[in-house]
């Protein structure tokens, strides 16, 4: 496990998938995702089972907070499509649980995967994805240490209009100076 104060990244487990079959099928928690249409319940099992057969450096990650004695499922998180050869990896995030939104845990949960990413995974450089529309978010990743590299202009269809995709990275070398001045 992954542990940073309040918060803590584990693997996911069977039982965390009716919360996220609750989460991938609300319309506030999609508004920031890929995912545009309903799922099930069978849907959310077969991503389980087929998240057992990546590579355990790109399983996703169960973000929990802790709760008194206990913890709380959050969301979750994730390393994808590592290039193992330029050292670099795509990242992505759900905060399903809108009870603890505009807390500033999204930012401490970018902060526990970066460190990951570079202290675990040995990678140069990583990188996400974000809506143009998704202001909160680029605030977010912002934060964490991600800056800018482009845009791809109405590049996706969404919610009746076109909105801009933004492509946000983190250097190894980025990170380290952050970390450093911390």
């Amino acid at each position: 496990m992954i542990y940073a104060g309040n918060l803590r990244l584990r693997a996911i487990e069977h039982e965390d998938v009716r919360r996220f079959y609750e989460w991938v099928n609300d319309p506030d928690v999609t508004r920031g995702l890929t995912l545009y249409l309903p799922l099930s319940t069978r849907d959310e099992d077969k991503w389980f089972e087929r998240q057992l057969e990546r590579d355990p450096h790109e399983r996703p990650l169960a973000i929990e907070l802790r709760a008194g004695d206990s913890w709380k499922l959050i969301g979750n998180c994730g390393v994808f499509d590592i290039d193992w050869v330029s050292s670099s990896a795509e990242l992505g995030i759900m905060i399903g649980d809108k009870s603890v939104w505009n807390q500033g845990f999204g930012t401490q949960v970018m902060g526990l995967l970066l460190r990951h990413c570079f202290e675990t995974l040995n990678l140069n450089r990583v990188f996400l994805r974000v809506y143009g529309a998704n202001a909160p978010a680029r605030r977010c990743y912002q934060k964490a240490g991600f800056v800018d590299e482009g845009c791809l202009r109405q590049a996706v269809f969404r919610r009746g209009g076109y909105d801009d995709v933004y492509i946000m990275g983190v250097l190894r070398s980025e990170w380290d100076v952050r970390r450093l001045e911390k």
